[in-house]
């Protein structure tokens, strides 16, 4: 079966919220859901998973609408930050002045998830059992899961066979893909596929 990973696109930044954060797209990245929708409107797919949180139900809403299909949602791929107060997007941490930010990136550099996330020890496990959940669920089939960066990091590190947890950035409503065999074999077939965004990001 072939599992098909979507950044959601890109969302609107909040400082500060009365509770966890969850923002929703910007106008951009309405436009960025739309490309990607279009994209992969020329593949077809048996079944859409999402993230429950906003940016990524939007998203999937704009490429499910295309497909045909309904979104099922997946808590097991919500983003390591669904408990935080603030959405900040990641290059704007790379280059902000506020030393609790500052001190935020330079975990997130460094690949310590145990200082940014609430529940660290349970976030990666989390991830890797909801991979292997639709890819049990799907067999010999096609599937999307619209999720977030740290979760695509998570679930291509873990195939790849890597340590480090955050090994690369993953581009709003970029395309990412894994091979999964009966016999168990995982294998990465793209990643960051970004070709359908030329000039959204």
């Amino acid at each position: 079966m072939e599992l098909v990973f979507v950044r959601h696109a890109e969302p609107v930044r909040i400082v500060v919220a009365e509770g966890p954060a969850d923002p929703p797209l910007t106008e951009r990245g309405l436009e960025q859901a739309h490309a990607v929708a279009e994209f992969l409107s020329a593949e077809s797919f048996d079944a859409i998973y999402a993230s429950p949180m906003q940016r990524a139900q939007q998203t999937a809403a704009a490429i499910a609408s295309k497909a045909g299909l309904e979104v099922a949602p997946e808590e097991g791929i919500a983003e390591y930050d669904r408990k935080a107060e603030f959405y900040i997007p990641v290059e704007e941490l790379k280059t902000t002045t506020d030393p609790d930010l500052q001190a935020h990136w330079r975990a997130l550099a460094e690949d310590r998830l145990e200082d940014v996330v609430e529940d660290a020890h349970e976030f990666k496990p989390r991830v890797v059992d909801a991979m292997q959940r639709m890819i049990e669920a799907h067999p010999g089939q096609r599937v999307l899961a619209v999720c977030h960066g740290g979760v695509i990091n998570v679930a291509l590190a873990n195939v790849l066979g890597l340590e480090r947890s955050l090994f690369f950035e993953p581009a709003y409503a970029s395309v990412h893909r894994v091979a999964a065999s009966r016999r168990g074999i995982r294998t990465v077939v793209s990643l960051n596929e970004t070709a359908h965004l030329r000039g959204l990001l």
